[in-house]
């Protein structure tokens, strides 16, 4: 089996250095994910890049977690579904939603919940989503800017989901009393 390092400032590329600076600054740590990722500037770039406009779409908070969540439970990705569990908390997202994106269950919020069945259906359908499950997004209150913008946070998820898939890209201390496995899982 192949092993990813995961690396630190110092043995970082040096064009990695400086994002993995910018990332300990802002949470006061390095996230394995983004020490993983260092292995390529590229790739440790092109995620902060992408995470940070993310972070500019028209979403609230709460909304970013679901599509991020909706993405790392049926991806199966445990270390970002322990991560944002982690970061939904420190957002301070009810627990209900918190714990509804971890089993897959209903949000009991009927906006919210048109939110999470739409990012499902854009990721099982692979994009080619059904027209009324178009429809019935932009009838809960979404717009179409909204619609292109869970692509872009489903398009975020797919590098770390799949990073972490590739590189077994062990969970920080930080996220260990929010671990989330599917096996555990109680999803309706």
């Amino acid at each position: 089996m192949t092993t990813f390092t995961v690396h630190t400032k110092e043995t970082a590329p040096e064009n990695s250095k400086g994002i993995l600076q910018n990332v300990e600054q802002a949470y006061g740590f390095i996230p394995n994910l983004m020490g993983t990722l260092a292995e390529s500037p590229a790739a440790v770039e092109g995620y902060a890049t992408l995470s940070g406009i993310f972070d500019k779409s028209d979403f609230t908070a709460t909304e970013r977690q679901i599509i991020l969540m909706t993405n790392n439970r049926l991806n199966n990705c445990t270390y970002c579904m322990a991560a944002h569990t982690t970061i939904s908390g420190m957002q301070n997202l009810p627990a209900d939603v918190i714990e509804a994106l971890r089993t897959g269950s209903a949000i009991a919020d009927a906006k919210l919940e048109a939110l999470r069945q739409f990012t499902i259906s854009i990721i099982e359908n692979r994009g080619f989503v059904k027209p009324e499950d178009t429809d019935a997004f932009l009838a809960a209150g979404y717009s179409k800017g909204n619609i292109l913008e869970v692509i872009l946070g489903t398009s975020l998820k797919v590098m770390s989901n799949y990073t972490n898939h590739i590189t077994h890209t062990p969970l920080d201390g930080a996220f260990q009393s929010n671990e989330w496995s599917a096996d555990t899982s109680n999803a309706a």
